[in-house]
């Protein structure tokens, strides 16, 4: 269903039965774009600051210290004498240079022109200030907007899409996708970020979202829609699921003239070399759905395969195709997502170790690059603190530091893009500290 769950024992006992039919019948996955049947009410709610907000996170701990490499700095080369990314020379194959201090990994070359541009900026020492290196714990910590509980609490982005306010959906209009949802994930089942009590449509990964599933065969379909023919509350939202995934479909398999396309026309992105590949597919998914129902101002992605605790590689290597595979995806997103105050933001759980390993690799670290993309954004430089890679300047003698809480990081953006509120910012990140530092990151 939707991404509130229901105990069973709280289901009427037909209720039970059907959704166990529904279950055995479509999976799961064919009712991930289902809304929520406790979705709060529209009324009393804000128009925030008109932008779209699209949020990626890298799941496993992305190595920032690759990504945005700190070049100058001699004890980034003594620590990672195998892995490091060679200082700038002019060619394709060392650092890219974006200042006097920092540069591109080589792979992420398609981002140069978004820095040259202004629109492009990053917090190179951003994270959290709970000290977990458990990925399941920061995650948690990450997409409640609560560090260091782990308790049970809504996502950020939910709670956020809770703020948002707009007309109610027509009746029977033409498009089932306007539901009263404004938050859409794509990718991933239930994302924690997106839980709570707001309508989220949730749309599959890759090819999958251009599929009915079981409910595409029209003998199946007739015979769950007849079983989901009341008006109660429950058939009522599986009818609204069960349009607005077949509508997902046809509208991805459909290209800007309308007409039927072949899956093959589409960008192969998710060819089965790792999830970060499938990431750009399912950044073109959210575009075009975006597109199609305005409605939806709110996005989530995520793609996982960043936790590099072995042979890491450098120039080329795992990593190296990761990254390439972030960059193309930030490229498709910053064509989809470019009104004026659009933004996207990037990041991840934590960050790695400074020192590569034994392995040639990375262990989980702490402080990270996150990276803030849009009009509004006072881009083609970095904000914030960086204190280099000297012993005496990392967390525990390892860790590049947090000297930016990613809440803070996140409410400067939201100010921005969503016209929030010192209020509504405190409701999304319970105990937050607004840092004046980082008061240039956004433009007016």
């Amino acid at each position: 269903m939707s991404n509130t769950h229901i105990p069973a024992h709280d289901l009427p006992t037909a209720d039970l039965h059907r959704r166990r039919l529904l279950q055995a019948l479509a999976g799961t996955s064919a009712a991930w774009s289902m809304p929520s049947l406790w979705a709060q009410s529209d009324d009393n709610k804000r128009t925030g600051g008109g932008g779209r907000l699209v949020v990626v996170f890298l799941r496993g701990a992305y190595d920032g210290l690759s990504a945005f490499v700190p070049y100058v700095d001699p004890n980034y080369y003594a620590l990672r004498p195998s892995i490091a990314i060679p200082k700038p020379d002019g060619t394709s194959q060392t650092v890219l240079a974006l200042d006097a201090g920092f540069g591109l990994h080589p792979a992420m070359a398609p981002l140069l022109p978004l820095w040259k541009e202004g629109v492009l900026g990053i917090v190179p020492a951003a994270g959290s200030p709970d000290a977990t290196r458990s990925h399941f714990d920061a995650q948690h910590h990450w997409e409640t907007g609560v560090p260091g509980r782990s308790g049970h609490t809504d996502g950020w982005m939910n709670t956020l899409a809770g703020l948002q306010r707009g007309p109610h959906p027509v009746e029977g209009a033409s498009n089932p996708l306007r539901t009263n949802a404004t938050a859409i994930g794509v990718g991933e089942a239930n994302p924690l970020i997106l839980a709570g009590s707001s309508a989220v449509q949730l749309v599959p990964k890759g090819q999958a979202a251009t599929r009915q599933g079981a409910l595409g065969d029209q003998r199946t379909r007739d015979a769950v829609l007849h079983l989901y023919a009341g008006e109660d509350a429950l058939s009522r939202t599986f009818r609204a699921g069960a349009d607005s995934r077949a509508q997902t479909a046809t509208t991805l398999s459909m290209d800007t003239d309308g007409h039927a396309m072949d899956s093959a026309q589409m960008l192969a992105a998710n060819n089965g070399a790792g999830s970060a590949q499938g990431l750009l597919l399912d950044a073109q998914h959210m575009g075009t759905l975006m597109r199609q129902n305005k409605r939806l101002r709110i996005g989530f992605l995520s793609a996982g395969g960043w936790d590099t605790h072995a042979n890491q590689g450098s120039v080329t290597g795992s990593l190296a195709n990761n990254l390439g595979n972030l960059a193309a995806t930030l490229v498709q997103l910053r064509r989809d997502f470019s009104q004026p105050n659009d933004v996207v933001l990037v990041c991840s759980e934590f960050g790695r170790t400074t020192a590569e390993n034994g392995t040639r690799g990375t262990d989980h670290g702490h402080g990270n690059a996150l990276w803030v993309m849009g009009n509004k954004v006072n881009g083609g430089r970095w904000h914030g603190a960086w204190d280099g890679l000297a012993a005496g300047n990392l967390h525990e003698g390892r860790d590049l530091p947090v000297r930016h809480d990613f809440r803070a990081v996140f409410a400067q953006v939201l100010r921005t893009n969503q016209g929030l509120r010192g209020d509504e910012l405190d409701r999304l990140f319970p105990g937050f500290a607004w840092d004046k530092s980082l008061d240039g990151l956004m433009r007016s």
